[in-house]
């Protein structure tokens, strides 16, 4: 409930008709240099995992590929800087009267690519060089005093996610992030509507709950399901956080220890779809590992006896969807609509 929302819309209308006319076209600003930053103010803001889902899919269609490898390796060296629910503590419309992007992007000013253009036309450099003079607040950290010593998101490895998978470590429960526990199995978004709640679900505190069939094709879409609730008897118990494992995304203002996106997704085969009840799990975010701690020739032996069947449809938008939806790890975006030859991976190594 802000008249700045009036403003910056009729700002952002006048800035598009002046970029029309001078020319500056998207392709000149979506560099991978500028892939580069907007990952770097995501892990410093403690932002959305939803977030690298979509600039996955944006720089694809420009023939520029999302490196996870790389991604985690600009977390390790981006603290966070935003007291920000769901990380810290304040919410965004104080985060805008704390002096908004322009603060933060003068704190990572040492992080930044500051030779790319910007939709002024002239460079990030040279906008933070007229941004106004900070002031004092409380909100946005320096980089000598941040919330969380690393970034907001971290990409995690093993058998259990061949592709790579996403936790928000600052949003993460610290005593969990390094847990062993056995697997409480959903196959799907409906049974665990039908059994999270029941009395009798075989359910400790120190399981992890695993749901399957979230993902890009087994939802299909990709819903904000891995929020999964707390089982109610554990909920009444006092248990506020559990670790939590699907193929699904959640929205960006949730909080607790759930890893995201594993890749392959259960419903097209990925090691997801052979987790059982009572299997051991472990998530080591020091070691950016979820491991499924069964033997190699047991998977094989399950893979087997109930090979996955890809989801289908006879016609229509649902069927160019579910032949063409890319994994998360490729932004969820049609595979026609990436673009034919790769120009740039992102972040660059060093």
């Amino acid at each position: 409930m802000t008249a700045d929302r009036v403003r910056v819309a009729e700002r952002t209308g006048t800035t598009a008709v002046a970029m029309a006319a001078a020319r500056l076209t998207p392709d000149r600003i979506l560099t991978g240099k500028a892939f580069e930053n907007a990952l770097r103010v995501l892990l410093a803001i403690g932002g959305s995992t939803n977030g690298i889902v979509h600039l996955t899919a944006i720089a694809g269609r420009l023939g520029i590929d999302i490196d996870l490898a790389g991604l985690d390796r600009m977390s390790r060296e981006t603290p966070v800087l935003v007291d920000l629910k769901p990380s810290g503590q304040h919410y965004m419309e104080d985060f805008h009267k704390a002096g908004g992007m322009l603060a933060l992007l003068r704190e990572l000013r040492p992080l930044l690519h500051l030779d790319t253009l910007t939709v002024s036309g002239r460079t990030l450099g040279e906008e933070l060089d007229t941004a106004p003079a900070p002031f004092a607040q409380d909100v946005i950290r320096t980089a000598a005093s941040p919330i969380y010593p690393a970034g907001g998101l971290a990409v995690l490895r093993g058998n259990l996610a061949p592709g790579g998978a996403i936790i928000k470590q600052s949003a993460a429960n610290p005593a969990l992030m390094e847990h062993e526990g056995r697997a409480v199995v959903f196959e799907n978004a409906e049974d665990m509507a039908e059994r999270i709640d029941d009395e009798s679900l075989d359910v400790k505190a120190d399981d992890i709950l695993v749901l399957k069939r979230i993902g890009p094709t087994g939802a299909p879409g990709m819903p904000e399901a891995g929020y999964m609730p707390i089982p109610k008897k554990l909920a009444r118990a006092g248990v506020k956080d559990m670790v939590r494992v699907s193929d699904g995304r959640m929205s960006g203002t949730a909080a607790g220890t759930i890893v995201l996106h594993v890749t392959p997704e259960a419903a097209i085969g990925g090691p997801l779809a052979l987790v059982q009840s009572g299997d051991r799990i472990r998530l080591s975010v020091a070691n950016r590992e979820i491991a499924l701690l069964v033997d190699d020739a047991e998977l094989a032996r399950r893979a087997a006896a109930q090979p996955v069947e890809r989801p289908r449809a006879e016609r229509g938008y649902r069927k160019l969807f579910l032949e063409t939806v890319t994994q998360a790890d490729q932004g969820v975006d049609f595979d026609f609509l990436r673009a034919a030859q790769t120009v740039d991976i992102v972040p660059k190594q060093g």
